[in-house]
């Protein structure tokens, strides 16, 4: 295995940007809408939500990584 310190550390930093990016979108959307996303979706059981919320995760995903990429 010819894995380099380097790229190691690189991937873990990038990763951990990514995390953390994607939860800060993850909760300003959740401020942005009218009402609370995380009792809806698991107190209320909302599927149809929980559909957008999921497609929406994906998206901002899809954004965090193509940005991270270059």
């Amino acid at each position: 295995m010819n894995i380099s310190l380097t790229a190691l550390v690189n991937s873990l930093v990038y990763t951990v940007i990514g995390v953390v990016l994607f939860w800060v979108a993850f909760l300003v959307v959740d401020k942005l809408t009218p009402y609370d996303l995380w009792k809806e979706l698991v107190e209320e059981k909302n599927v149809a939500l929980a559909i957008v919320v999921g497609a929406m995760c994906l998206g901002i995903a899809v954004i965090v990584a193509a940005a991270i990429h270059g």
